[in-house]
């Protein structure tokens, strides 16, 4: 029988209202399992592993990506497929980080969740949960999984965790990814896309990495932004990446004082990656001269990244401690479909 496990770290899917606050609180995986019986009626067997204490998706932090993949790497050998069941706040960051911890990763990973308590009548957990766990659990003829990758799944559609970002607080299409179509919607029927999903060499075994750092920034460059602003901004002690997000094509103002900042921090050894701002698009710093500058003064393409994928992707890649060639080689390479060259 194909084997599933939910690993339950907190998040809106599994709260309950506090009824003198008012406020919405974790109950416990407990009461979570008795709120939906149909995962008891499903031809799997899934058991679960729960956070304790349940983390809201806000306090999400490197350490918490680094946990979720050791129990993924501990269980990888017993288990068909996982699904993380996580808040949506920065549950396109969990998903962006693990596709980069888990490195040869042949097993699905399914991160979902929900706008809605499970215990709501109008939930939208219960679909989410349900079809994520059959996603995970989703074989080819031959019986290899097929999507052998991090995903995120929400409102019908199952989408690349690296190329996902939240985009509704309140509606239940609450992610999109706008640079990647889906792997897969969910209908009547779940129709693949089997082009789309990544190739695995599934005889490679899983190679998991626990080392990530977070000495990073990210600068939103906007009009009117001031020179001592970004001069105290980037002169925080220790700092060694930067994720600059640009306006356009990757397009930022034609300051002297900004582009010397960037080139002092180039000098010194500090990552400078450059994404744009719009939602969908990539950089090209090639066609403006506005955009030509930061190349010049060291800055790296981002192409169409997500800020959530090239930022877990500058951790990661930082916390190996890589040379600097090394490092500016694999920010300009696809590691796991986070980037399209």
């Amino acid at each position: 029988m194909t084997s599933i496990l939910i690993i339950y770290t907190g998040g809106t899917i599994g709260m309950i209202e506090n009824p003198v606050t008012g406020a919405l609180e974790n109950f416990g995986f407990d009461r979570f399992q008795k709120m939906v019986p149909e995962v008891n009626r499903m031809d799997y067997c899934v058991k679960a592993f729960s956070f304790d204490p349940p983390i809201d998706s806000s306090d999400m932090d490197p350490k918490n990506w680094i946990e979720i993949a050791k129990i993924i790497d501990k269980y990888y050998n017993d288990f068909d497929g996982f699904v993380v069941l996580h808040g949506t706040d920065t549950m396109a960051y969990t998903a962006s980080a693990l596709s980069f911890l888990l490195e040869d990763l042949s097993k699905p990973v399914i991160i979902t969740g929900s706008q809605l308590p499970i215990g709501q009548l109008r939930t939208d957990g219960k679909e989410n949960l349900l079809t994520s766990i059959e996603i995970a659990a989703a074989k080819n003829p031959d019986g290899t999984p097929i999507v052998p990758e991090v995903c995120i799944y929400f409102d019908s559609r199952l989408m690349r965790g690296n190329r996902t970002t939240k985009i509704n607080a309140e509606g239940f299409n609450a992610f999109r990814s706008f640079n990647y179509p889906s792997l897969a919607h969910a209908g009547i029927n779940i129709k693949y896309e089997p082009r789309l999903i990544m190739p695995r060499d599934f005889s490679r075994p899983l190679k998991p990495h626990y080392l990530m750092d977070n000495h990073v920034m990210i600068l939103t460059i906007f009009p009117g932004i001031r020179k001592e602003f970004v001069e105290h901004f980037l002169s925080v002690p220790n700092l060694r990446g930067v994720v600059l997000k640009t306006f356009g094509a990757g397009n930022a103002p034609q300051k002297p004082w900004l582009i010397d900042c960037l080139k002092k921090l180039d000098d010194q050894g500090v990552v400078l990656t450059n994404i744009t701002q719009c939602s969908e698009g990539r950089v090209e710093m090639h066609r403006y001269e506005t955009g030509l500058q930061l190349l010049q003064a060291g800055v790296i393409n981002g192409y169409d990244s997500t800020p959530e994928s090239m930022l877990t992707k500058l951790m990661f890649l930082l916390g190996h401690n890589y040379d600097r060639d090394t490092i500016h080689k694999l920010m300009n390479t696809s590691l796991c479909g986070e980037i399209s060259i």
